[in-house]
């Protein structure tokens, strides 16, 4: 299981780290951390540390001491500051990529203004994540989910982009690579930090949301000296046809097989829309940034039976599969969430113009006839449940019959000659697609 740890001013949902070696009171301290981490060992249960490289948030230490010392200083040269505003970049939440703090000079933040991007070019950036590389290493995480691991390394003229650059993604456009996502150099940075993990007994993963495309750019993050697993968004993307999800499969193994890893699958996660609502719509839509009240509605019987076939096949294929939290109960997205509840800042940054995230955001329903079903002890949750989440609690598995595979709100398991599809992959390396005991449920 990944979990999200670290303190911060919940800017992005906990995505703007203030501080890398702590807990964020939220949810307890640092002792309850290594208490959690003994629990999980006891059940056999892995931890990875969801870790956020790219940027830290505002409140980030660095970043006042960067505020305080001005223009030119070594506490502003961890950060991209510029003299003037260097180029047309928008942020993927929307609105300008820049921001001008009051002596004149502009910090980039590819995502919120409370996000200021790091200069990975700088040795001390480098240094310092090696250190929390090992802070959590020390503490016994089993390793690291990396946060637009394709993001650190800017091309190094800061070029003006004339494409849209798509949120989250940063496709190519025209076979054009965007500067500001999946350059070569930034490879550099995750060979250092398997070097580091080396150094630690037992399995330990770093594992790369990179939404990076063609499938062999790629494969490249998993290479045998850099990540161990990346999530295959281009699966994720790819549209409910059988020509389209033969495809994507069949380049994925080949550019996986060609470095000697397995590939690593999704259909969901916390950016994008469930697949149990986004299958219901019609095939070919455009993936929605989100979808309100006022936005055609997906289909839910359509949805839920698309995404029951979908999380079959997936798990039928060689390789690794994760599970967003609520996937196992066959979750749809809330669709109707009022505006004002809304937090997410790609909602706000563009005024609503893009729903965002929100939708796929909110607490497992776990009791149909408790407050605020069964998460919390009243009704009252950082995001508003679907009335109709009720049906899909996690103790009723009404959601996901199937003849071969199980889903309910303690496991997945793979029948046998399911799973032993992976023995067969090329560069699986006998690993099996799943297991009750290897199944993962993430934030990827």
């Amino acid at each position: 299981m990944a979990v999200a740890l670290l303190p911060s001013p919940q800017a992005d949902a906990g995505y703007d780290v203030a501080d890398y070696r702590d807990v964020d009171p939220i949810f307890g301290r640092l002792d309850d951390a290594d208490k959690l981490l003994a629990a999980a060992r006891e059940r056999g249960l892995r931890v990875i540390v969801d870790l956020v490289p790219n940027h830290t948030s505002s409140e980030h230490p660095w970043f006042k001491a960067a505020l305080a010392a001005g223009p030119g200083s070594p506490e502003r040269a961890r950060y991209i500051f510029r003299p003037e505003k260097p180029n047309n970049w928008e942020s993927t939440f929307g609105g300008p990529a820049w921001t001008q703090v009051p002596d004149g000079e502009w910090y980039l933040h590819l995502f919120d203004a409370g996000q200021p991007d790091l200069n990975w070019d700088h040795p001390e950036v480098r240094a310092e994540f090696r250190d929390i590389l090992r802070f959590w290493l020390d503490r016994g995480v089993d390793g690291f989910r990396v946060d637009v691991a394709h993001g650190l390394i800017k091309q190094a003229d800061l070029a003006d982009w004339h494409y849209p650059v798509e949120p989250l993604t940063g496709p190519a456009t025209k076979g054009i690579r965007p500067p500001m996502w999946d350059q070569d150099a930034v490879h550099d940075v995750y060979r250092d930090w398997r070097r580091v993990l080396e150094e630690y007994p037992g399995e330990r993963v770093l594992v790369a949301e990179a939404w990076v495309s063609p499938a062999e750019r790629l494969a490249a993050y998993v290479r045998p000296d850099e990540m161990h697993q990346a999530f295959n968004f281009e699966y994720l993307e790819a549209a409910w046809t059988a020509a389209a999800q033969s495809e994507v499969i069949r380049r994925s193994l080949g550019a996986n097989a060609a470095v000697g890893a397995p590939t690593t699958w999704v259909l969901s996660n916390h950016d994008v829309l469930r697949h149990a609502s986004r299958l219901g719509l019609p095939i070919g839509t455009p993936r929605p940034r989100g979808i309100g009240a006022e936005d055609p509605q997906p289909d839910p019987v359509l949805g839920l039976r698309r995404a029951r076939a979908a999380t079959l096949l997936m798990l039928g294929l060689p390789g690794s599969a994760y599970l967003y939290q609520g996937e196992e109960l066959g979750l749809p997205e809330h669709t109707t969430m009022p505006d004002e509840a809304r937090q997410d800042p790609m909602f706000l940054r563009t005024r609503g113009g893009q729903k965002g995230r929100d939708g796929c955001r909110v607490p497992i329903p776990w009791e149909g006839d408790a407050p605020s079903y069964g998460f919390g002890p009243s009704a009252a949750t950082w995001l508003p449940s679907r009335r109709s989440s009720a049906s899909s609690r996690s103790t009723s598995s009404a959601g996901w019959p199937a003849r071969r595979t199980r889903c309910t709100g303690r496991r997945c398991a793979c029948a046998p000659s399911t799973a032993s599809a992976a023995d067969r992959s090329p560069g699986s390396k006998g690993r099996r697609a799943c297991s009750p005991s290897k199944t993962v449920t993430s934030t990827c």
